[in-house]
């Protein structure tokens, strides 16, 4: 079944770290750029962040930026999100998705251009 799978959400404490991951069933990873998305409650679906296929150039939100790092393993068809000093404001469910394609710079990828999503997972930041 081509599936991206994700783990490691959950509830934290503000200044707390989390790392999720997503693993790709059914299809290689190596192919792809890669994104990491959110949505809060009420609010429109922000990209955080990408990492290209070749250059593996990476793009940060100016909210994370700094806190999270995108990072993946190909021999594992696995992506992660490094979470750092998470603030309240970073509560939301949190998507990875891929799009198909060799690219240096993912800067530009609209979120049209991703194929493949996350079921979500739920990050939490209260005290």
């Amino acid at each position: 079944q081509v599936q991206l799978v994700e783990s490691g959400g959950g509830l934290v404490q503000p200044g707390g770290s989390l790392k999720l991951s997503c693993t790709a069933s059914g299809f290689a990873l190596r192919y792809y750029t890669i994104g990491w998305f959110r949505q809060a409650p009420g609010k429109e679906r922000e990209e955080i962040s990408c990492l290209s296929t070749t250059k593996g150039s990476t793009v940060y939100a100016d909210s994370v930026k700094g806190r999270f790092t995108i990072s993946r393993d190909n021999d594992k068809d696995t992506m992660y999100l490094q979470m750092n000093s998470l603030k309240p404001e970073d509560t939301a469910t949190y998507y990875c998705a891929a799009s198909l394609g060799y690219r240096d710079y993912c800067a530009t990828l609209p979120t049209s251009a991703y194929q493949k999503w996350g079921q979500g997972t739920q990050v939490t930041v209260s005290s």
